[in-house]
């Protein structure tokens, strides 16, 4: 058995006081981390459940967690360790720095979203990772090949990922140069059941249909869903889990493992043919973050996503044109550009004072100046987190927040090239004006960007519901 947790919240941090405002929303709690550390990771570490569980963590999570619940931080350490005790090997796998789409980034954006996630799992859990979870399974070729390049061992996938299910769940993708990588394929069913709730009601339905997938003769059965499932989506779901872990350890049929535990019996793993582009939320492959394509959160209510092309190429036109900038100023401002932003996920993860101390020892000029280069890379990928693009409208707090690191961006540009981030501007807010809302009020992305977030007013909380990824192609399009 591996029970796997994806563990993600959206960052909500003002990007230029590193605080999170209030959000009436998510009452009667301050803020959704709040809330859902309350109603989720904190029960989960008190139970123990790290210890048992498969999980990744993003980064800018876990960042908010060392330094808001250090408690429930250490207790998801500690959760790896236990598993390198029991195993051999530890139960977290690596995720991406910035929960961004693979299959819709550029060649640069995935080597430098993998290697920051990479490097933040180091420091985290003082081991490198054996794998990584791909931000809503979303995945293609391209994707797998910067996995194994940068020394990725496995992955996990929904079974409507791959052609065929491999026997025995775990398979291998063929890659460029003779290489490969292993992908474990959860079972989607029961996941889905788990999910959404189906087998969290009454008190042995999951751990009876486990039961009935072994006596079917399945030599490993992986569940992936979404960790806040445990406690926050489904009140009580963490307890169950610590129930099921505990009826699995007494069976004398089951063991509780993780991925990479499984992989470590070795053999010959079958070939699987990958089905591309793909992903566990989206029944149109990854077209929930770039177009309408009718994946929403509340089908059952009017609305349009029209609003999700206009804001990928807004901010991809930005994005381009923020690399230019920085190829050009880098030279001028850092001892050597490539290198400090190669190592930029070493210290993301830590307090300000960590890059500010990078910034410094990396500063051609002045400290200053290294650091709005580096916090403009910070943002560059920033922008592209998934859920900016996830829920059903641009004036959610998602689409928002992707939209203040792009304005966070401009402003570090502008203390080096005032007029050239003032037009950069002017070029975003006029894409943005594409971005219509279902809210007459808001109107389009580029009232938004100009008014809210522009115009120094708090952000007014249009908050979407929690994210809820589910896992399989059972999402709920119109």
């Amino acid at each position: 058995m591996v029970i796997h947790g994806h563990f993600y919240q959206p960052p909500r941090e003002d990007p230029w006081t590193g605080e999170i405002p209030l959000q009436p929303s998510a009452a009667p709690f301050g803020n959704w981390n709040v809330r859902i550390a309350e109603e989720c990771y904190a029960p989960l570490a008190e139970l123990g459940a790290f210890d048992w569980l498969s999980f990744d963590i993003g980064p800018t999570l876990a960042r908010w967690l060392a330094r808001e619940r250090p408690e429930v931080h250490e207790a998801i350490i500690a959760g790896d360790w236990a598993g390198r005790a029991r195993l051999g090997h530890g139960n977290a796998i690596a995720q991406p720095y910035h929960h961004i789409i693979l299959p819709l980034a550029t060649e640069a954006e995935k080597a430098s979203e993998i290697r920051g996630g990479l490097q933040d799992f180091e420091r985290r859990f003082g081991r490198p990772a054996d794998g990584m979870w791909l931000p809503e399974t979303a995945v293609d070729r391209a994707s797998l090949e910067a996995l194994a390049a940068a020394g990725v061992g496995f992955t996990i996938l929904a079974p409507h990922q791959v052609d065929e299910i491999p026997i025995g769940g775990i398979g291998r993708v063929d890659l460029e140069g003779g290489r490969s990588i292993a992908v474990c394929i959860y079972d989607g069913e029961l996941s889905h059941g788990v999910a959404f709730g189906e087998l969290l009601e009454g008190d042995h339905a999951w751990f009876d249909r486990i039961e009935l997938a072994q006596a079917a003769g399945a030599p490993l059965i992986a569940l992936a869903m979404d960790g806040e499932t445990f406690g926050h989506h489904h009140e009580g779901a963490d307890q169950t889990l610590v129930e099921v872990v505990e009826g699995l350890r007494a069976s004398p049929h089951h063991r509780v493992e993780n991925v990479a535990s499984v992989l470590s019996a070795g053999g010959t793993l079958p070939r699987v043919d990958l089905v591309e582009p793909t992903s566990w939320s989206c029944s149109h492959g990854v077209e929930r973050w770039r177009s309408d394509c009718g994946c929403k959160m509340i089908p059952e209510r009017a609305s349009q996503q029209g609003w999700r092309a206009p804001l990928r190429a807004a901010l991809e036109t930005l994005r381009d044109s923020l690399e230019e900038e920085w190829r050009e100023l880098g030279p001028a401002h850092l001892l050597d550009p490539d290198d400090a932003r190669r190592g930029l996920g070493t210290v993301l993860g830590g307090p300000d004072s960590e890059l500010i101390e990078y910034a410094r020892t990396a500063a051609a000029l002045t400290s200053d100046s290294a650091i709005a280069l580096l916090e403009i890379a910070r943002d560059t990928g920033a922008m592209f987190t998934s859920c900016g693009w996830f829920f059903d409208d641009v004036t959610g707090l998602e689409a928002g927040q992707v939209l203040r690191y792009a304005a966070h961006a401009l402003d570090r540009l502008a203390t080096l090239r005032p007029e050239r981030a003032a037009e950069l501007e002017r070029a975003l807010v006029a894409t943005l004006g594409e971005a219509r809302s279902n809210d007459d009020d808001v109107r389009d992305a580029a009232r938004l960007y100009t008014g809210e977030i522009r115009g120094g007013d708090a952000p007014e909380d249009r908050s979407s519901p929690p994210l809820a990824s589910p896992p399989g192609v059972e999402t709920r399009p119109t």
